[in-house]
């Protein structure tokens, strides 16, 4: 009998399909959120030394700055679904000539680190925030008290909420399952300790940061 793709392997192949097309020029669309980049990497709080897991790492563009945190005794890995943008990535890490970065093109439920990590960032990784056995095997692999830093898009609130169908249109051209902007962060909150979470972007983004349970 013939096999359907489930639900999960039709979200990531749309999301695959996008950023195929996407690619090319992606490093030029992020201008606008360098800064909760930044502020993002800051919250894990690194030192050198330890490893850090950078969760839909795309073309790499949080490398650097993760490196610098942990220095060359540490570790940084990066996972990404997306062959395209993997791809980028590992140019980048190549030319760098960074030993210490090891990149896996793979879905975030099928990653395995040789090692467990002593922080998660998840930089604008909606689909796997939303997808319950992508967290199951990422937060597996992270050390008793790591730190978890997320930043992303959400609807906005108040005022501003008619500019809502915007930015579900925004996220659809990126993710696969662009939906579910409300609190895009409540399948993961609930499974760290000491969440806690910043707006960004005027109510349309946001910082979000906790620990794995010890």
């Amino acid at each position: 009998m013939p096999t359907h793709p489930s639900h999960e392997d039709s979200i990531r192949q749309r999301s695959i399909a996008k950023y195929a097309t996407r690619a090319a020029g992606y490093d030029a669309t992020t201008g606008p959120t360098a800064s909760i980049r930044a502020r993002t990497i800051a919250c894990l709080g690194l030192t050198p030394g330890q490893s850090v897991l950078d969760v839909g790492c795309g073309t790499g563009l949080s490398l650097a700055p993760l490196r610098e945190q942990v220095q060359a005794e540490g570790r940084v890995y990066g996972c990404d679904q997306s062959p395209h943008m993997l791809k980028l990535a590992c140019v980048r890490v190549e030319q760098a000539d960074w030993r210490n970065v090891t990149l896996f093109e793979t879905a975030a439920q099928d990653l395995r680190l040789p090692e467990p990590v002593d922080a998660l960032l998840f930089h604008y990784a909606h689909d796997i925030l939303r997808s319950q056995v992508a967290l199951d095997a990422l937060l597996a692999q992270a050390r008793p008290g790591a730190v978890v830093a997320v930043a992303g898009i959400k609807y906005f609130s108040g005022v501003l909420r008619p500019l809502n169908p915007w930015v579900y249109w925004k996220n659809s051209g990126y993710n696969g399952h662009p939906g579910e902007l409300r609190s895009p962060w409540d399948r993961l909150a609930p499974r760290l300790q000491g969440w806690s979470m910043t707006e960004t972007q005027w109510g349309m983004g946001y910082i979000g940061v906790g620990h794995v349970p010890k």
